[in-house]
């Protein structure tokens, strides 16, 4: 039978699928819009499972606060571009406000939770057949606060970095600096107090190396020595923990008297860098093009 454009028209509406895509699944479908959805769905599936093969090293990553509770999340795609594109946008919107509600903790417990399309798995293998590239939720982590504490969130580059710190305080200020702080200096521990013994310990004896291994101090008495190790393990230290960092907005004093100064405590942050420890495709774009006129 003969299909019109404004039924093409509206299935792409109602889908997002390709113009040809549209087309072929209602000639299959008789003409019939709801089989011609269904067709694309199952036929989504198919192309869905060969994109799994693909790096998805873009895409962005979102926060979303309800009461005590904040939920940041990350979701990969193949490309800049379509991290932009509203569908993904909207289902990053979906993902943050499935997982914010659960008591997920993993990637694999997220996607199991329920959706209006079925599961977050099938809401995810729809939009790569909509979309058309690899789309995956790579983390997410819900964090939840006491009701004496205050959220601080900052979001860099329109979702490239973000953070979520929690704070003993009143200040929503001085949280959300210590959001960009961490956001932009990379701390891994809140204090030293929070450094793994292991940590501290392998630094010191990397520093113990160095100074029993330098001539200049031989003649130096053990104490000093000792001291001397405790001086460059401090400094060495410092940039991990966020207390000891240079606050970013006066260098001239530390997060921690920053933090002290208005009676506020960091309790812990989380931060996302998107595409971090992704080895990413190096692309060769002559190489795609010429496989494209060959039909390959």
């Amino acid at each position: 039978m003969a299909i019109s454009a404004a039924e093409v028209k509206e299935l792409r509406e109602l889908t997002g699928a390709g113009m040809m895509d549209c087309k072929k699944a209602l000639t299959e479908c008789d003409g019939d819009i709801k089989k011609a959805i269904d067709w694309l769905r199952e036929n989504g599936l198919a192309k869905a499972a060969k994109k799994e093969g693909r790096i998805a090293a873009e895409g962005l990553s979102k926060i979303l606060v309800e009461g005590n509770r904040a939920c940041i999340v990350e979701v990969n795609s193949e490309t800049d571009f379509v991290a932009k594109n509203e569908k993904f946008l909207a289902l990053l919107d979906e993902t943050l406000m499935t997982l914010i509600h659960s008591e997920a903790k993993t990637a694999e417990e997220g996607l199991a939770l329920a959706s209006v399309e079925g599961t977050l798995n099938d809401t995810f293998i729809n939009a790569v057949a909509t979309i058309g590239e690899k789309i995956s939720l790579r983390r997410f982590e819900n964090i939840d606060k006491n009701d004496d504490e205050i959220f601080g969130t900052y979001t860099h580059q329109g979702g490239r970095i973000t953070s979520v710190v929690v704070m003993k305080g009143t200040d929503a200020q001085v949280a959300k600096n210590m959001a960009m702080q961490v956001a932009s200096m990379n701390p891994t521990y809140v204090s030293r107090n929070d450094m793994p013994q292991d940590v501290i310990e392998h630094e010191r004896s990397v520093q113990e190396g160095i100074v029993n291994n330098d001539e200049s101090l031989s003649s130096k008495p053990d104490n000093v020595k000792a001291g001397i190790v405790e001086g460059r393990l401090s400094k060495q230290l410092q940039d991990m923990c966020l207390v000891d960092q240079e606050f970013f907005l006066d260098t001239d004093k530390k997060c921690g008297a920053y933090l002290k100064e208005n009676n506020c405590e960091v309790v812990r942050f989380v931060k996302y860098t998107v595409g971090e420890g992704i080895e990413k495709k190096e692309e060769d774009f002559a190489a795609e093009v010429a496989a494209i006129a060959s039909g390959n």
